[in-house]
């Protein structure tokens, strides 16, 4: 919680292609580059999923470039047409014939009108002629030979619905599949339509089946979806494919089914699905709120398509297609001529066969599986946006660069696994555009809120705490930057001053790019061993360095981390020693001060030089013990609270001091070891040191000499020892005094 608090100005940036995106998806907002989106992702995918396979149930009689160079342009005499519906049914023996073509006219290509006129008029007085033309009328009326092939056959003629301002109508329409009193008071949001081009009444009546073929143009022109049912004023009306579809499964009733789920739906009275009912049976064909079905493409389209067989009508005539060989196929008629203006720009081509179209349609309804756009849709869209988004808006900002780019891919591999499992496990076609588009824009903005706002303030950070505080404490300050500045306050810390021994004899016999090399050496080790344990370096103060802990970055281990660096400095400077004993230059040795205390750490300085340090009693009482280190012959000299505070390490007391400008006295110790690695010969020393000290402060000296003689045989050579054992000879002449407190008084800095 106290990290959403802190990133709550990225976390809002993040979460406004949420805002816009939810707004398209209801409908408050729409957005066209969305919509565009969608049809763009919907046509890839449709074109990397088409099984492209033959359908052998389905075939195209097409009236083809051929077959129009062969018997002339279209329309061709209704005879011709006759004959073919003759040769498919009794040659071919076809389980079904839909017709792709309108005849809305009648056919006077054989000159019977005129002739009748002439029976009528000039050669009324010649029987002859009069008898001759009753004779020869049947062969000569086309219209009549073609509704005479149609009788009694399984024939589904096309027609199509069309919008005219004055409402002009042609042809006679089949009987609606049902009304608007089958829809007990709702309104069916169909594709409605105020005029229309049908089939002569005659060809009507003979062929009583038909379905519209209109298709629904999206607004970039491109054909995906055509309407299973259409309104023309109170009456509803099936398409070519579904009455064709009907037709092959024994024309079941159409029954309209209306969504369960309304408050998922933009509109309450939504399509859900059409049943065809026959009995006790129900098959249910699931369609969107406007009653219409995404065309689902089987492949590239035309005869080289690879999806339905292609025969060209003018073969089917001449009778060179072997008898029986559309045997119980489905059968459309239709144009592949570019000169009949019936090819549509598709998903997958821009020039198919509208026929083709119809019969992937089919193809689909006999295998049950029709693509639609639900019109729970809008639910759908609305949760997948809002449990990304709001993912996305809370993760991105808590998360690196890397971590972030891992995160909104997974997300982007979620909702795009998820939809299309969706689209061919159940041929739902459910938005995607949206949260892709929401997906990418929050990163983006997450990203660039994060690299032109936070990491400004990050590299302020970097700047100003760079060179005190070690690289792996800055990056650690930089997860939370605001927690973080230069003004002063009190903290309780732990000080170290470090002091390199004998630095003027060496300068006074080093050549000085020698001596500069020399210290350059050193101090860099030191600081090596001061920054890995986290600790900020405050200064350089010639031969001194100085360094704290407990801030920038707050520790309860402040104390411990000082007390371990000052202990690996004294064994870096060993090895130091050692290196400078083989090549010949002089040894150097050093005084360690540490001090735990409140104290006040900020920026501080003039206006001109300014700098991150710490200042304090606490800060002054470390600079006098790192002094102290070489009256007692040690390198480390510690505060009391250090030891308190560290007391994992084994402590020797040195002594109890009162240094300048302060009264009370503050016992001192010196680290020897950490207590999980101290040698029991360390331990055994102490005790003895500590039975010394008692007797020492109770000015018992014949006690402190045997208790001095017994440590010197542990440890014969520590300058300690001998410092307390002329103490006890000088002290021995002294009278004893009740108030000495066994503080020693330091009147020097």
């Amino acid at each position: 919680m106290k990290a959403i608090k802190r990133h709550w100005p990225r976390i809002a940036v993040t979460l406004i292609p949420l805002v816009f995106a939810l707004l398209h998806a209801t409908g408050a907002l729409p957005l066209g580059v969305l919509q565009r989106l969608d049809d763009i992702i919907y046509d890839a995918r449709l074109r990397a999923t088409m099984p492209q396979t033959m359908d052998e149930r389905i075939v195209i009689v097409d009236i083809d470039e051929k077959s129009l160079a062969e018997i002339g342009r279209w329309p061709w005499g209704r005879n011709k047409l006759a004959e073919l519906v003759t040769a498919l049914f009794q040659n071919q023996h076809i389980a079904l014939l839909g017709v792709d073509v309108v005849f809305a006219e009648p056919d006077n290509s054989s000159g019977l009108q005129q002739l009748m006129a002439l029976a009528g008029n000039e050669l009324k007085d010649q029987p002859s002629f009069t008898d001759k033309l009753q004779q020869l009328k049947p062969r000569l009326d086309y219209d009549a030979s073609f509704a005479a092939a149609l009788k009694d056959k399984a024939v589904v003629l096309g027609y199509f619905f069309t919008n005219d301002a004055q409402g002009r109508a042609s042809g006679q329409l089949p009987l609606p599949v049902f009304g608007a009193s089958d829809l007990e008071g709702r309104q069916l949001p169909a594709p409605e339509w105020s005029a229309y081009g049908s089939n002569l009444e005659q060809f009507a009546r003979a062929a009583p089946l038909a379905g519209h073929f209109n298709s629904v143009t999206d607004s970039d022109g491109v054909v995906r979806s055509i309407p299973l049912i259409a309104q023309y004023k109170d009456d509803y009306y099936e398409s070519l494919s579904l009455a064709i579809f009907r037709a092959v499964v024994g024309l079941p009733k159409i029954v309209p089914q209306f969504s369960a789920e309304a408050y998922l739906s933009r509109d309450d009275q939504a399509l859900n699905k059409l049943s065809l009912v026959q009995g006790d049976k129900a098959l249910d064909i699931p369609v969107d709120g406007r009653g219409t079905a995404l065309i689902p493409y089987r492949g590239r389209g035309n005869s080289q398509g690879g999806s339905f067989k292609y025969w060209s009508a003018v073969d089917i005539l001449n009778k060179q297609v072997p008898p029986g060989e559309l045997k119980n196929k489905i059968v459309l008629l239709g144009t592949t001529a570019l000169g009949l203006f019936d090819m549509r720009v598709t998903p997958v081509g821009e020039t198919y066969p509208g026929v083709e179209t119809h019969a992937n349609v089919i193809s689909a309804l006999l295998d049950g599986h029709i693509l639609v756009k639900p019109d729970y849709s809008i639910g759908y869209e609305v949760v997948t946006l809002m449990v990304s988004g709001l993912m996305l808006a809370i993760c991105l900002p808590l998360l690196s660069a890397a971590r972030a780019v891992l995160l909104s891919v997974l997300v982007l591999s979620a909702l795009t696994l998820l939809n299309l499992w969706l689209y061919l496990g159940h041929g739902l076609v459910l938005p995607l555009a949206s949260a892709v588009l929401m997906t990418v824009t929050a990163f983006a903005l997450n990203m660039s809120y994060g690299y032109f706002v936070e990491s400004r303030s990050k590299r302020d950070l970097a700047n100003l705490f760079g060179t005190y505080v070690p690289p792996e404490l800055v990056d650690e300050m930089l997860e939370d930057p605001d927690s973080y500045s230069m003004q002063a306050m009190n903290r309780e810390m732990t000080v170290m001053f470090c002091d390199m021994r004998g630095f003027t004899n060496m300068s006074e016999t080093m050549e000085p790019l020698q001596l500069q090399a020399m210290l350059t050496g050193v101090f860099s080790k030191l600081t090596a061993v001061i920054r890995g344990h986290r600790g900020t370096i405050d200064k350089y103060m010639g031969d001194c360095v100085m360094a704290f802990w407990g801030a920038p970055i707050e520790s309860s281990a402040h104390a411990h981390l000082a007390v371990s660096t000052a202990l690996d400095i004294a064994a870096v400077v060993r090895e130091i020693n050692e290196d400078h004993q083989a090549r010949g230059l002089p040894v150097i040795g050093i005084g360690i001060g540490i001090s735990t205390g409140t104290m006040c750490v900020g920026d501080m300085g003039s206006d001109i030089r300014r700098s991150y340090t710490v200042i304090g009693d606490t800060v002054n009482l470390g600079a006098r013990l790192e002094s102290l280190s070489k009256v007692y012959g040690v390198d480390i000299v510690a505060s009391e609270q250090t030891r308190r505070m560290a007391n994992d390490f084994v402590w020797q007391e040195l002594d109890k001091v009162r240094v300048k400008g302060k009264d009370k006295s503050v016992t001192i110790f010196c680290p020897l070891a950490i207590a999980k690695k101290a040698e029991s010969a360390v331990l055994e020393e102490i005790k003895l040191w500590t039975q010394f000290l008692k007797a020492y402060r109770a000015q018992n000296w014949d006690q402190a000499d045997v208790a001095l003689l017994n440590i010197s045989r542990l440890n014969a050579h520590k300058y300690l020892y001998r410092l307390y054992s002329e103490r006890v000879v000088s002290m021995r002449y002294l009278l004893f005094d009740p108030d000495w407190d066994g503080a020693t008084n330091f009147e020097t800095k």
